[in-house]
């Protein structure tokens, strides 16, 4: 009798990059610990071929996405001037009933306005908090416990979001999954240590 072959445990997962700009790095608390955790969420991305959605906020004036994200990138990223992703360029592709982890800045306006927007639209959203932050780390927090209480929207770590993903360690996929977590290990242990502690799960 032949088993049946393991399925992801999601269906339609994505990822959603909000505003990692350049620009930011010296005014967001622990900016590079931020990039650490997006850095492996793209490449988990790259190795499932899950699919990434970036924007960048009025690039003219704060510039593009970081250079050790852009190369990570499948493709460009969709500039915006609202806080949230949700704008048309972004939507107009995306799969009814997504499951999309979020990471990027700030925590309390573009990643809470993105998350509210998609999970109104009938996503289920999953806030990365090892891959968000503010200017201000109390901010962090406060926006965090806020999208805890609201329904269709989970604060996870990118490593679990990950492992949700997957689901079944005989997925084909669970190898790729090891090598990405094995090789961003020390990132990881470091970025847990540096964010705020409203950020803790």
């Amino acid at each position: 009798m032949s088993s049946t072959p393991a399925q992801l445990r999601f269906k339609n997962p994505k990822i959603f990059v909000c505003d990692i700009q350049d620009k930011f790095r010296n005014v967001i608390y622990e900016f590079d610990k931020i990039v650490l955790t997006t850095q492996k969420v793209l490449n988990f991305a790259k190795a499932l071929s899950i699919p990434v959605v970036t924007t960048t906020q009025t690039s003219a004036k704060l510039g593009p996405t970081v250079p050790s994200l852009a190369e990570l990138l499948p493709s460009p990223p969709h500039d915006k001037t609202r806080f949230s992703m949700f704008i048309p360029s972004v939507v107009a592709d995306l799969a009814p009933g997504s499951e999309i982890a979020l990471v990027g800045i700030e925590s309390h306006i573009c990643i809470t306005q993105t998350a509210l927007d998609l999970r109104d639209a009938g996503h289920k959203v999953y806030v990365l908090a090892d891959g968000v932050s503010s200017c201000n780390p109390g901010e962090v927090g406060v926006a965090l416990d806020r999208l805890r209480s609201e329904p269709g929207i989970t604060v996870t770590s990118s490593e679990s979001w990950m492992y949700e993903c997957v689901g079944d360690a005989s997925h084909p996929a669970f190898k790729s999954l090891i090598g990405v977590v094995k090789g961003s290990m020390a990132d990881t242990k470091q970025v847990w240590q540096s964010l705020p502690p409203g950020s803790k799960i």
